[in-house]
């Protein structure tokens, strides 16, 4: 096989692209590209490349039908800068491999995460964990701004005290908040990266990681264009069945009574409608 090289994705190696008020995403490496899993692929039985319509014909049968393992041959490297709070649920995903700076030997900076006052919101009243959907009066809004500055600011100046006081770095941190920025790099193989991807451009997810991974695609759209169409069609855009819903759905095509009957039936429906992940 030879060396994988995406002229485009070339031309936006090590360039930031910004994410939030102070974060970025930033392309250190890659290797592979849509080409690398076809021949991976197809390395049974000695084919190389095809036609483009053909490799993304491959590509997206792969996918679709959960034949990974040549997904696993393309391996992005980023530079990430984003807030604690972010780096912590990113973390959650543990195919990643990453190396974060450290506030035991680093003194860290004074940037924090303020949400713009369109992403200050009340807490929802159908989600436990997430935020209601219209954002608090622009007044209010700049209220909660201003307080999250100002205990940042004071976070901040009690952690330089210490830290210019002699008290050491491990322990002068620990009272600064989540909203501190960190930076770190992270290495996933594209399989993972689609899993990590379609969870966290999710609806449901938190929009701070959403704004991180609507980045992260752009990228991959970069790098492996087929790749990451076939990751918008059969995975991001496509919906799920159980056995008993399929059973339901095959009765109604052929005009019989629905057999789901129960609060099950009416949440069925409800998905159908919203194009819901079911």
């Amino acid at each position: 096989m030879a060396h994988c090289i995406v002229p485009e994705a070339e031309e936006i190696l090590d360039k930031e692209f910004p994410v939030l008020d102070k974060g970025f995403v930033r392309l250190v490496d890659y290797l592979g590209s849509d080409q690398r899993i076809v021949q991976s692929a197809r390395v049974s039985y000695g084919e190389g490349t095809k036609t483009v319509r053909q490799d993304a014909a491959l590509i997206d049968y792969l996918l679709r039908h959960q034949h990974t393992s040549p997904f696993e041959q393309v391996v992005f490297t980023f530079h990430v800068k984003m807030p604690i709070f972010v780096a912590r649920q990113w973390v959650r995903h543990r195919m990643g491999r990453m190396n974060e700076v450290s506030g035991r030997y680093s003194v860290m900076k004074d940037e924090f995460y303020v949400p713009d006052s369109g992403c200050v919101c009340g807490q929802s009243t159908n989600n436990r964990q997430g935020r209601a959907d219209e954002p608090l009066p622009h007044d209010e809004a700049e209220k909660v701004r201003a307080s999250l500055e100002q205990g940042q600011q004071d976070a901040y100046k009690a952690y330089s005290d210490m830290v210019e006081s002699g008290l050491a770095r491990e322990l002068s941190r620990i009272n600064l908040p989540l909203a501190l920025y960190t930076e770190f790099y992270w290495q996933m193989d594209l399989h993972n990266l689609f899993h990590f991807l379609k969870l966290r451009l999710d609806s449901h997810a938190q929009y701070e990681i959403r704004e991180y991974a609507n980045v992260l695609l752009s990228i991959v759209h970069t790098v492996c264009p087929l790749a990451a169409q076939a990751f918008e069609n059969d995975m991001r855009r496509s919906v799920t069945f159980t056995g008993e819903e399929m059973e339901a759905l095959r009765a109604v095509l052929a005009g019989k009574e629905n057999p789901l009957v129960d609060k099950k039936l009416k949440r069925f429906e409800e998905k159908i409608k919203t194009g819901e992940q079911l």
